[in-house]
C-alpha cells in the first residue's frame, strides 16, 4: 500500500493574501487544515507516523484563485523550512545529492 498525501493550497474565502493548506491522507481520506507551514510540517509528521514516518508521495496542488505572490511567498517559506531541517539532520531531504 502506498501512502499518499495530498497537499492542497488554498485561500481564504474573501481573501486575497490569507492561504491555508488542505492536507489529505489519501489511505484513511483523513484531512486536516493548516494555516502556516510550521503547522502543515507537524500534521504530515503526525499523519506520517501512523505509517512509520514512511510516505511515498506528496502530491501539490493549488486552487485556481491563488494568486502568484501567495505562491511566491509559499515557495520562499518552504525553501527556509527546507533548509532549517536538512541543517538539523544533516541529509538532503529532496533526494538530490549534494
Amino acid at each position: 500500500m502506498a501512502v499518499i498525501f495530498e497537499s492542497t493550497i488554498k485561500m481564504v474565502e474573501g481573501s486575497r493574501e490569507d492561504w491555508f493548506i488542505e492536507l489529505k491522507d489519501c489511505v484513511d481520506d483523513r484531512v486536516a487544515i493548516c494555516a502556516n507551514l510550521a503547522e502543515y510540517s507537524k500534521k504530515v509528521e503526525e499523519l506520517g507516523s501512523d505509517y512509520g514516518g514512511n510516505i511515498d508521495e506528496v502530491i501539490w496542488m493549488k486552487e485556481d484563485n491563488v494568486p502568484l505572490p501567495v505562491m511566491d511567498e509559499i515557495r520562499f517559506e518552504m525553501s527556509k523550512l527546507q533548509r532549517e531541517i536538512e541543517e538539523e539532520t544533516g541529509k538532503k531531504i529532496t533526494g538530490e545529492e549534494e
